[in-house]
């Protein structure tokens, strides 16, 4: 008797071990075959999450000698973003949503505020109301960014076409301060590109 729950149970542990086994590979495949559908899944759910309905432009605490004191939440505006060459006027929300490219232009969160001296990375979709005439642009055109603590003009030193994995190409630093704004390419594309089309722009004192 004993014996043989010692057979049954030793039985189902290896069961439970070989299921286990094949769910880990299932998710694996699964993650392999469908994971950028995934990540764009979870992007669109923040699309539902965030509440955009205050467009008001966010009041940032701003110190001459210490620099930014306070900043804005998630998916609030705090600027403009001027583009005077390819007629382009937006409002610059902090984060890149799906919503919050659909409203305007997106900051990327892991990079510095103007005024802060680094790199600043904006995004926006190649629609005709945003970034469509980004081929437009050239060496020593203009963008301006207006936030409530101040103006900030950007001349462009810089365009390039990379692929979206290349973060190399988008670097964080503190040396100077870089404003990078990107947007899809083929700039006439609807809907998911691999490349992407970027302006690099240094602050003008």
């Amino acid at each position: 008797m004993q014996n043989r729950i010692s057979k049954t149970l030793k039985a189902t542990i290896i069961n439970l071990i070989v299921a286990f086994l094949v769910i880990l590979i299932i998710i694996g495949g699964v993650r392999l075959a469908f994971g950028q559908k995934i990540d764009e899944a979870v992007t669109l759910l923040n699309y539902f999450t965030l509440d955009l309905s205050d467009k008001k432009m966010t009041e940032i605490v701003y110190d001459q000698q210490y620099g930014l004191k306070s900043y804005p939440e998630y998916g609030a505006k705090y600027a403009d973003i001027e583009i005077e060459k390819i007629d382009a006027n937006l409002p610059v929300y902090f984060g890149s949503t799906l919503e919050i490219l659909k409203d305007g232009v997106g900051h990327d969160s892991g990079s510095y505020f103007p005024g802060e001296g680094g790199s600043i990375i904006y995004m926006g979709h190649n629609s005709k109301n945003v970034f469509r005439r980004f081929s437009e642009l050239q060496v020593g055109d203009m963008i301006k960014v207006t936030t409530t603590y101040g103006e900030f003009n950007y001349e462009i030193y810089d365009l390039k076409l990379i692929d979206e994995d290349q973060a190399d190409m988008l670097p964080i630093q503190r040396d100077e301060e870089i404003l990078m704004v990107y947007t899809c390419y083929p700039f006439n594309n609807i809907g998911y590109t691999t490349q992407r089309y970027v302006v690099y722009s240094k602050l003008v004192k």
